[in-house]
């Protein structure tokens, strides 16, 4: 596995593991599987994994502390805070709105901390700005956390350039993650990747993969458990979803002139963005996992990159990101 470079020198695997939908979203996975797949993460090169209190909640940072304590000294931990949370629900129905307070950033780092079972998080988000707090005091007690030593970097999620460049000012910011794929390209028009570029900021897109659309095995959403978030969402549904099969197909075409899978292809437009991008894909199965990390070494040509970004256009997908309610947390 390569290495990349985010913010403030911190190097990781080129590609990472997103670690949520061993817990949430996606109606789970079984824990013993899923600590095989940590496990083969780690054995492959990957040393980059992201979790975050509000998965489950807080049973993926569990699942997460407890696979990869014995590996502790190989990977870098991400973690995130920022929602109020209601722990007798489980999933979305958790979620109740966003809490930046610095009382709250230290409540958290404290409790992740434990249920991580480790004495230092390597990167902590702010998982989605809260608009009742301005961000220079979210950012300056996630700042003096690290002064502490209980977090050695901070990051944000789904801020605007703006938010960025204020945040940054406060503290050196290491990454900013949000979510970024061919069908999902916010972040080229709003500044947010030119401004990550400008002040040295790593990008660490989530869901690369369309949530699983861009890998060409999802023809609908039969089969998905009934919790599963996607089901929520304008792109997967039936209209949408059909219309957009025409663009993975030319994801595919590419693919098998590559000897590759849709998936790899996907991955290595991301990855062909800028060197300070380090996707990470979700991955419940080991197959899946090694097929992604793969992708590190799929070449795609000049004509290839352009041909998959005039396919995918914006106006060209079908279905908005999020619903309304969803789409007002992200770009403040």
């Amino acid at each position: 596995m390569k290495n990349r470079t985010l913010g403030q020198g911190l190097s990781v695997s080129a590609i990472g593991l997103g670690c949520m939908g061993m817990s949430h979203a996606y109606g789970g996975y079984d824990e013993a599987d899923s600590i095989k797949t940590l496990h083969r993460a780690v054995e492959i090169g990957v040393t980059f994994f992201d979790t975050a209190e509000a998965y489950g909640p807080f049973t993926n940072e569990v699942l997460v502390g407890k696979a990869l304590k014995p590996l502790r000294d190989k990977v870098v931990i991400a973690t995130k805070f920022g929602f109020k949370i209601d722990p007798d629900k489980s999933d979305a129905q958790a979620l109740s709105g966003t809490d930046g307070r610095p009382e709250h950033a230290r409540a958290v780092a404290e409790a992740s901390l434990k249920r991580l079972d480790t004495d230092v998080i390597d990167l902590f988000y702010l998982h989605r700005m809260d608009p009742t707090v301005p961000i220079e005091d979210t950012v300056g007690a996630m700042g003096d956390l690290v002064k502490e030593g209980k977090v050695r970097h901070i990051g944000l999620s789904e801020v605007s350039a703006e938010t960025l460049a204020k945040a940054h000012a406060i503290h050196p910011i290491t990454a900013l993650q949000s979510e970024y794929s061919l069908w999902t390209r916010d972040v080229e028009s709003n500044g947010v990747l030119d401004a990550c570029r400008t002040l040295g900021i790593g990008f660490v897109p989530f869901s690369p993969l369309g949530r699983g659309f861009l890998t060409g095995k999802m023809r609908s959403t039969e089969g998905l458990a009934a919790n599963d978030f996607r089901l929520s969402l304008p792109r997967f549904q039936k209209e949408n979803m059909d219309a957009n099969q025409r663009l993975v197909a030319i994801v595919e075409e590419i693919a098998a002139d590559k000897q590759a899978t849709a998936a790899q292809v996907a991955l290595a437009w991301v990855l062909a963005q800028g060197d300070m991008i380090v996707p990470i894909p979700g991955a419940r199965r080991i197959a899946h996992l090694e097929q992604n990390a793969a992708a590190v070494d799929v070449g795609l040509s000049q004509a290839d990159l352009d041909r998959l970004a005039d396919a995918f256009a914006p106006d060209h997908v079908a279905g908005n990101r999020y619903p309304e309610a969803m789409s007002a947390m992200v770009n403040r």
